[in-house]
């Protein structure tokens, strides 16, 4: 290959040469993660002020970039991928996954359309059939049928899509042309995540017009109260016009009964949306898939192998059962984005099932994960991390000092300090700040509650069973 004409480029020997030590260090990281503070103890403000105030003029070298990488940066940084991260969800990457992100950008391709790259659309469309399989979900979520897959980047996008288009079902599709001329209502548990809630702004809907409904002793939503609320939003004139339901709830992992709420949504003809973002994965393992019990009454449904299965941030897996809606909800064709195979109706243009028109090439990663653990490689680790969660669950359970705080159906365990909140956030102050763990925490029936995740791609029993020494040690401290 021809080295480029402009000596400010960097040629394709020189990238070889440099890529071999940027790769070394992301590899050196990988290898002593372990070894890092997991939260990150710099001060607002630290890490700009070691930055330069203006931009250079002349280029440096990329030896005073990685120079830089280690002295400014990486002290900034928490850990997400060290194996004593045990907060939020798991944000897993892997080698797999960052040499198909590398070619992704390597290639540097641009799949809006069919004809703008046709490898970018048939991959995802493939693998999103191999993940429905995978998964075990129901066919109407493959291209086969009237449905089909697509990667966004986050399963906020996915739930504000759901929105949309089950907001242009229930006005048929006047108002993306009118604006909207009555008063939609949808349903969420008190659970939900909040991206529902903000999706239900972007769509000009409102926060007002957003039901948050009660759940149970195990915080999952009960579908007696779902239709009780339907009923008296229908008798006060409003639109029932859409429901979410979650498998895996954010602050507990709950699993909303999706059978029951299936059949609600089905009499009063609502959209009935999915999202099962961290708690899908697991559903590789077919003993996990009792949680998936109704979905084919569902119109949408998305999870993220970026949380659980071992593939860089972003990628979000969002299925419908009747793609035509969502096309028709998001299709603009402007005259420079026609062209003959759009024309002929033969393919895929996945700019019609997203916001924005760019897309990434982002199934490569996939591919790659799925190519280099195989199925049973991913069974192999969700079966580990379940079984590392219910066992620390069990060592809660038995302890006088602790309490779990819900079920623990998967890899989440929820709990708290017997002394009540005062004593449970000076645990988590102090664990949090001795670097040798990171949890996060929720409100659980008014309580502040630890979230103890267990599912990062280096996580082993033995960190889970250090964390637990470590929590007792400060537990029995407060």
């Amino acid at each position: 290959m021809s080295s480029p004409a402009s000596p400010h480029h960097m040629t394709p020997d020189e990238f070889e040469q440099i890529g071999r030590d940027v790769m070394r260090w992301v590899a050196d990281y990988h290898r002593n993660v372990e070894k890092y503070p997991v939260l990150s103890t710099v001060r607002p403000g630290e890490v700009r002020s070691q930055l330069p105030d203006h931009p250079p003029l002349r280029g440096e070298s990329m030896d005073a970039v990685l120079k830089d990488l280690d002295r400014i940066i990486l002290p900034g940084v928490t850990h997400w991928q060290s194996p004593n991260f045990f907060a939020y969800f798991p944000a897993n990457t892997s080698g797999p996954a960052i040499l198909g992100d590398l070619v992704s950008s390597g290639l540097g391709v641009q799949g809006m359309l069919w004809a703008t790259s046709p490898a970018c659309t048939e991959l995802e469309t493939h693998v999103l059939d191999w993940m429905a399989e995978m998964l075990g979900l129901p066919e109407l979520f493959t291209s086969r049928s009237s449905g089909g897959g697509v990667i966004l980047d986050s399963a906020s996008s996915a739930s504000l899509g759901a929105i949309l288009a089950a907001r242009e079902r229930a006005t048929q599709f006047r108002s993306n042309e009118e604006g909207l001329s009555e008063r939609l209502v949808g349903y969420v548990s008190d659970q939900a995540h909040s991206s529902i809630e903000k999706g239900m702004t972007v769509a000009g809907i409102g926060r007002s017009n957003l039901r948050l409904i009660g759940t149970d002793d195990r915080y999952a939503m009960r579908p007696d109260l779902l239709e009780e609320q339907i009923r008296k939003d229908r008798s006060a004139g409003l639109r029932p016009f859409f429901v979410a339901a979650t498998v895996g709830t954010t602050s507990s992992h709950a699993m909303d009964p999706l059978r029951s709420i299936g059949e609600v949504c089905r009499r009063e003809g609502l959209w009935f949306h999915v999202d099962a973002a961290h708690a899908g994965t697991a559903a590789i393992a077919p003993e996990f898939r009792a949680m998936h019990d109704g979905l084919e009454l569902a119109d949408s449904y998305c999870f993220n192998p970026h949380k659980w299965m071992f593939t860089t941030f972003d990628c979000d897996c969002f299925y419908v059962a009747d793609r035509a809606s969502l096309i028709k909800t998001l299709s603009i064709l402007p005259e420079y984005l026609k062209n003959k195979a759009t024309e002929s109706g033969a393919v895929i243009d996945y700019r019609d099932w997203q916001i924005p028109l760019g897309r990434r090439f982002r199934s490569l990663k996939l591919w790659f994960v799925i190519r280099w653990y195989g199925v049973e490689g991913l069974q192999y680790f969700v079966r580990q991390h379940v079984a590392a969660a219910q066992e620390f669950a069990r060592w809660v359970e038995a302890d006088p000092v602790f309490e779990l705080a819900a079920p623990t159906p998967l890899n989440l365990v929820t709990f708290r300090h017997r002394k009540g909140d005062e004593a449970t956030r000076t645990l988590q102050e102090r664990l949090n700040a001795s670097g040798d763990l990171y949890l996060s925490h929720t409100l659980l029936g008014g309580k502040h509650t630890l979230r103890m995740s267990i599912g990062g791609t280096w996580t082993e029993r033995r960190h889970v069973e250090r964390a637990w020494r470590r929590i007792q040690e400060e537990g029995r401290k407060v």
